[in-house]
């Protein structure tokens, strides 16, 4: 898409959120409220810093403007969610964030650990005001959302009925799932940290730390939704579906042969490609022919697949109504349209 129609419509969602709520002059430094509650520029700049640092390329000022509204409205979404939690008393605790902060912190050292915090210009109480608001509007999701949807035995064989043919493997077939680092960050990236390394050097040392906690038994699943960068799989724990043999063979014969002495549930070493380095899971192998509704393996794809299409789509919901029900000032949008007016 052409920046400059990409950025007016970026403005344009965010004014229609911001004209009833930015009648009067904001505070100094204030980007955003919410509520009430200042986001300001400093949050903002910190924000931006932290996800678009070390860029290959020089960017146009339409592209800094489409990058920080894009990063403002993140934010803003984050308070809002943020906000409903500790109205349902759902914040997370001092012992829920050290837990998670301990997690992070195991395969470094304390100088390792410091040197991931410099590169992403975090301090610690950054990264601890981070994990407490991820952690929140996790346990958010969980009560309002995910824990309330029920796959029933219609359903899984509703949904067999209708892509029955979807289950007649042609040929051998490999369930994966990956975890991809890239040394370039990608802005499409929505992993649910919104982590992406900067540079190969940051990229290299992220995937040796995923490898390590996998290698612990850490879940591969949640390490995917957390910190892979493939804007694709990432949202369903790295899941990439079936994979006939012949695809495989055609993207790489070496991969093709490791993937293949591999055993349901054994994780792949890390793996290095064009795109950046990759560790792949076989999750099931399957042989030619039609596989049926009775097989437990086909009921729970079934139901994995039925159970990530309506979190997605609730959470989706959830937030599109949340955002109607909060009062928002986007002073951020609302100043790059009186510039843009100001031209004319």
């Amino acid at each position: 898409m052409n920046a400059n129609l990409r950025l007016s419509r970026i403005i344009l969602l965010a004014a229609l959120t911001t004209i009833s709520a930015c009648k009067s002059k904001p505070p100094a430094n204030v980007a955003a409220t919410v509520n009430g509650r200042h986001v300001t520029f400093d949050e903002l700049s910190k924000q931006v810093a932290i996800q678009f640092q070390q860029q290959g390329e020089q960017t146009s000022d339409d592209q800094t403007a489409i990058q920080r509204l894009e990063v403002l409205r993140s934010m803003i979404d984050n308070e809002i969610m943020l906000q409903r939690a500790e109205k349902q008393g759902l914040m997370a605790t001092d012992a829920d964030v050290d837990g998670k902060l301990n997690e992070l912190k195991a395969p470094y050292t304390q100088e390792e650990f410091q040197k991931q915090l410099t590169a992403k210009k975090m301090t610690l109480d950054d990264l601890k005001a981070q994990l407490r608001r991820d952690l929140s509007i996790q346990k958010l999701f969980n009560k309002e959302i995910t824990s309330r949807i029920t796959i029933t035995d219609k359903d899984v064989s509703d949904f067999y009925t209708a892509n029955k043919s979807s289950f007649n493997l042609a040929e051998p077939q490999v369930h994966l799932a990956q975890i991809l680092v890239t040394p370039s960050p990608d802005p499409n990236v929505r992993n649910l940290k919104g982590d992406k390394a900067q540079g190969e050097e940051q990229a290299r040392k992220k995937i040796q730390m995923l490898e390590q906690r996998i290698r612990k038994g850490e879940d591969f699943t949640m390490l995917a939704q957390n910190y892979s960068e493939d804007p694709g799989s990432a949202p369903n724990g790295g899941d990439l579906g079936f994979v006939p043999e012949s695809a495989l063979e055609k993207a790489n014969v070496e991969l093709r042969k490791m993937v293949m002495q591999l055993q349901p549930g054994q994780v792949s070493p890390i793996i290095r490609t064009s795109e950046g380095y990759r560790i792949l899971r076989v999750i099931s192998k399957e042989a030619a022919g039609q596989r049926e509704l009775a097989d437990p393996r086909v009921q729970q794809t079934i139901r994995e697949t039925l159970l990530n299409r309506r979190d997605q789509l609730l959470k989706a919901a959830y937030y599109e109504i949340a955002r109607n029900e909060a009062k928002v000032g986007n002073y951020l949008a609302l100043s790059i349209t009186q510039e843009s007016e100001k031209k004319k």
